[in-house]
């Protein structure tokens, strides 16, 4: 009798009750899934690469931070992975304290970095002349005020996810700290190399692309092959390469799909241009809108012109 086959698992940035996991319970494939905590992104895409995980949910990027550079660095340089899906989760915070504890006895708060970015305002105007201590995730900054007493080097509140509580014995101090209410935090569902899932025309395409060289005009040619074609890029941001000063990767979302011709071409045009080119995937956008394209630049464009020029060749035209 054959053995049943062991379900899926999933990786996550935990423990239990952090956005990634929040986003990772909109994948419906995931349901019933082995979910498995990380620590960090390293961590989370060594188990998608290694085998041990089918998948993993990461955050790449914030509506008021920009771009999650751990991510985006991590996907530069980790071969053989490709975003299958993305996952919009709005974001908010709430200050926990141990219990007995009030707002006027907080002096350091534990803090996610990104957390804390989105509430320092609050955090300074509440809480002036406080201390931040860096937490490797929004719940474990607040599960570690449990692991040990108020003391030197200790936090004193945490900032933390409305679930929080849902989790953890806290007193909630306060509530929507966040500087911006409508704050959304993106996250990408990461597999190894698939192939690529049909166009829906509601699609994005992630990309990674390195400048051939530290010149003037570089940037503009790069730029040029999408505008060209009228592709809109949603996301543009450099990061270091690493090997010298003025060496810069660009990391890219473009709207639509590799299977789209104007995307396509724009990849032909791009593989010319860079020495290095990453392509990430193609994927449903996760508000489902339509990407718009200019008649002059639809699929019907290019095969138009390409069937004009082969009757050129022939000769009869």
């Amino acid at each position: 009798m054959s053995t049943p086959a062991s379900p899926p698992t999933y990786s996550y940035l935990g423990p239990a009750g952090t956005f990634t996991e929040a986003a990772l319970k909109q994948v419906p494939e995931a349901a019933g899934a082995v979910w498995h905590s990380v620590n960090n992104v390293g961590e989370a895409l060594a188990d998608v690469v290694s085998g041990r995980s089918t998948a993993a949910m990461i955050a790449i990027e914030n509506s008021v931070e920009g771009g999650v550079s751990a991510t985006q660095d991590a996907l530069a340089t980790v071969p053989g992975l490709r975003i299958v899906g993305e996952y919009l989760v709005q974001v908010d915070f709430v200050l926990v304290a141990r219990p007995g504890t009030t707002l006027d006895q907080v002096r350091v708060v534990n803090a996610h970095p990104v957390a804390y970015a989105q509430t320092h305002l609050w955090l300074e105007a509440t809480l002036p002349g406080h201390g931040h201590l860096p937490a490797t995730s929004n719940v474990a900054a607040a599960a570690d005020l449990l692991a040990a007493p108020a003391g030197a080097g200790r936090a004193d509140a945490a900032v933390a996810p409305p679930t929080i509580t849902e989790h953890h014995d806290l007193d909630v101090l306060a509530t929507e700290i966040g500087d911006n209410r409508n704050a959304v935090t993106r996250f990408v569902l990461v597999s190894r190399t698939v192939p690529v899932p049909p166009a829906t025309g509601a699609d994005k395409t992630s990309l990674i692309v390195e400048l051939p060289e530290d010149g003037a005009g570089a940037l503009v040619d790069m730029l040029e092959q999408f505008a060209t074609r009228g592709i809109n890029l949603s996301l543009i941001q450099s990061r270091p390469i690493g090997d010298a000063l003025g060496r810069y990767r660009f990391v890219i979302d473009l709207e639509g799909h590799v299977l789209d011709e104007r995307v396509a071409d724009a990849l032909l045009g791009l593989k010319r241009f860079s020495p290095n080119v990453i392509f990430l995937g193609s994927y449903p956008r996760a508000d489902g809108r339509p990407v718009e394209v200019s008649p002059r630049n639809d699929d019907d464009a290019f095969v138009d012109a390409r069937d004009w020029l082969r009757g050129l060749v022939a000769g009869s035209l």
